[in-house]
């Protein structure tokens, strides 16, 4: 882990932040930072408003106060951002214009969200929660602000794909009326949760079947290797579709899997009785030697002994 200094608040502003620090910006020389769980004695409670964006911010005090770093982690130099599961809180635009974010990871305790979070991070792919699958989490509050293709991973052992959806707003021009539509299952996923805050995933599930009528064969292999890979709360006959979809599109499972080199992917594919003859011929030409061990039956090759002149 890569830790940093940071510019910050004492947060003393309303139940969720008593007692905390409110991090302004941080600071150093990695893409990944990791913000620290506590500043000057505080736990770190929330995320200041543009406190990743390229925009400058005032005020706030350093930390360590003897820090040499006055790198600013912000906008496209920004890749993977680590919070603290100490935060309850981040701040509108946070992570405002960061083009380069892929990964965010951050605690189930955060639960209360600005707006414009993710405006124009167009790489974002994947939100990790430091969380059981079944636990309560802020996630449906945070999923609100992403309409785009995303995936939430789990540490506990789930991993669920969330197709992007779209607002449309129609207007009848004779009567000046705006007709408001949304397009794509990704929205209906989007709702499944329970009231405490914790995953539905009965209803998850239950989408697919909507889902393979407007989605494509790549994000719905996508979505059937991700429950199945990380199979919480799946059901029987839920499996069954899932497993039915991608022994229908062999080649798009196998072009996923291969290209993420996921070695789990691969190996359920194999064992749903897939063919493997365009998978091998693919993994060669990736040059993934492990994928293709996998897909020919064959135990992979241990990693040869080495010596030195110590140990003659």
């Amino acid at each position: 882990m890569i830790f940093v200094a940071v510019l910050w608040e004492n947060c003393a502003r309303g139940e969720n932040c008593a007692r905390g620090a409110r991090v302004l910006r941080v600071l150093g020389d990695t893409p990944c930072p990791v913000v620290p769980d506590t500043v000057d004695g505080l736990p770190v409670v929330e995320i200041g408003p543009y406190c990743f964006a390229d925009r400058a911010v005032t005020g706030g005090a350093l930390w360590p106060a003897d820090s040499a770093d006055t790198h600013e982690v912000t906008g496209n130099f920004v890749q993977e951002v680590t919070l603290p599961d100490t935060v309850r809180v981040i701040d509108s635009a946070a992570f405002y214009n960061c083009r380069k974010l892929r990964r965010i990871r951050l605690g189930k305790a955060a639960d209360s969200f600005g707006s414009d979070l993710f405006t124009n991070c167009r790489s974002l792919e994947v939100l990790e929660l430091h969380a059981g699958p079944g636990e309560a989490t802020g996630l449906r509050r945070l999923l609100v602000a992403i309409s785009a293709d995303v995936t939430v991973a789990f540490t506990g052992g789930a991993r669920l794909f969330y197709p992007e959806y779209f607002e449309l707003l129609d207007e009848n021009t004779p009567a000046h009326i705006f007709n408001h539509s949304i397009e794509g299952e990704g929205y209906r996923m989007r709702q499944c949760f329970a009231a405490d805050g914790s995953l539905d995933f009965a209803a998850y599930d239950a989408s697919f079947a909507q889902a393979c009528v407007g989605e494509s064969e790549e994000k719905l292999c996508r979505l059937a290797l991700g429950r199945l890979c990380l199979p919480y709360g799946l059901g029987d006959d839920a499996r069954a579709d899932y497993e039915f979809y991608l022994t229908a599109h062999p080649d798009a499972a196998f072009t996923l899997a291969i290209t993420a080199r996921d070695e789990a992917a691969v190996k359920l594919l194999v064992g749903l009785g897939l063919p493997t003859a365009n998978a091998a011929a693919f993994c060669a030409r990736q040059g993934w030697s492990a994928g293709a061990a996998l897909l020919l039956g064959r135990p992979k090759r241990a990693a040869k002994k080495t010596y030195d002149f110590d140990d003659l």
